[in-house]
């Protein structure tokens, strides 16, 4: 195994392997369950880079650190710091959508290999990879209503792509949880099986793959992703100004409180 450069984080890292013609990126915080800090983020789109740039590899698997989750989502417990009014908001967002961004304009297949948690930015990552493959086990939801905050106009693409507009509605309106085989049957994840098994079924998905033409795969992937973009910028831009709008409200800042204080928010929609 070779190991690339990997950023390091005051509690986690994004750590890049390279076995063979398969090339990681591994989400590195176990303390947290993986949750992600502002510096991980920023490290994604440099570890897509080193691995596009690398020749030998084929394939990008996106996973947590060893047997542990596969994302539990930002770490909010930094958010009264990087992410706390909307000026350092724009910035955590656009960190947050150069990641997603980064795996979505990868031109080598991508796959996201999930366990127990994939929470928040998490189903962001899975959903901007080409292939999701999840342990029994797994618990996916995305709580943003919790808080306050929005979602990258982008990633929210992303989730409607893979399972449509109601669905992508319900989970974010909702917050709630939903297990592996319920990911499965709406599309938001496209294989489960046994967590004892996970890494063997993901180990012969990038053998199927990497035995066949990176040049038609590259060029699937290419067609595929400009047949499902959208060019309408003036809905985009409305997206993106609601967005900014979560932090400057003061709902943003109840949704931190109550996290601090370990209690249900109170959201006055202002």
């Amino acid at each position: 195994m070779r190991k690339l450069r990997a950023v390091e984080a005051v509690d986690g890292r994004i750590r890049v392997d390279v076995v063979g013609t398969l090339g990681r990126i591994v989400i590195d915080n176990p303390g947290r369950h993986n949750a992600l800090s502002l510096s991980m983020w920023e490290a994604i789109p440099d570890a897509v880079a080193q691995l596009e740039a690398d020749p030998d590899v084929r394939v990008l698997v996106v996973c947590g650190s060893e047997g542990g989750a596969f994302a539990s989502g930002a770490d909010i417990s930094e958010f009264d710091e990087v992410r706390r009014d909307a000026k350092s908001s724009a910035t955590y967002e656009a960190s947050n959508a150069a990641a997603f961004n980064a795996l979505r304009r990868a031109e080598k297949p991508t796959v996201a290999v999930i366990r127990r948690f994939c929470m928040g930015g998490g189903v962001g990552l899975a959903a901007a990879c080409d292939v999701r493959i999840s342990s029994d086990d797994a618990v996916f939801a995305i709580p943003a209503a919790r808080l306050g905050l929005a979602y990258p106009a982008e990633a929210v693409a992303d989730i409607v792509g893979l399972i449509g507009p109601s669905r992508t509605k319900d989970l974010f309106f909702t917050a709630k949880r939903i297990d592996a085989a319920t990911a499965l049957r709406i599309g938001l994840v496209d294989d489960v099986v046994r967590d004892d098994e996970l890494e063997a079924a993901a180990t012969a998905y990038v053998a199927r793959v990497t035995a066949l033409a990176p040049l038609t795969q590259r060029a699937i992937k290419a067609a595929i992703n400009a047949a499902t973009a959208t060019d309408s910028a003036a809905n985009w831009d409305r997206a993106r100004a609601l967005a900014d709008a979560c932090f400057r409200s003061a709902d943003y800042a109840e949704g931190r409180a109550a996290f601090r204080e370990k209690r249900e928010p109170i959201f006055v929609g202002r």
